[in-house]
């Protein structure tokens, strides 16, 4: 049951939700505004995920902390993180993912001890 709620978290939080749910209803939107071919969003859809959900499933990183973008095989990571475990845990993470050509690390690292 709790791989259920986690993919469902992942797809709902990459957008993925109307693919999954309405036939790809916004897939004629997306072609009309992206002058990637379809085969390319969708490729970068499935990376997208693939990183969220692997996020998702370690122990360090968070998938609530870090943004993943996907622009034609070139993954970029944003957000924040409180160490640069983390910080370098997603950034290989995400370069260990198939169809991953290049990662661009945005990942802030936030003392979290001057926060307290």
């Amino acid at each position: 049951m709790r791989v259920f709620v986690v993919l469902l978290s992942v797809l709902m939080l990459c957008g993925c939700t109307g693919l999954m749910i309405g036939g790809g209803s916004a897939g004629g939107y997306q072609h009309g505004r992206d002058e990637r071919p379809p085969s390319v969003v969708a490729s970068d859809a499935a990376i997208t995920t693939k990183i969220k959900g692997k996020y998702a499933a370690d122990s360090i990183v968070s998938v609530f902390d870090i943004g993943v973008r996907t622009w034609q095989g070139t993954v970029t990571l944003s957000g924040t993180v409180g160490s640069y475990v983390a910080r370098e845990k997603a950034e290989s993470i995400a370069k260990g993912t198939g169809g991953v050509r290049a990662v661009n690390n945005h990942i802030v690292v936030e003392d979290q001890s001057a926060a307290n």
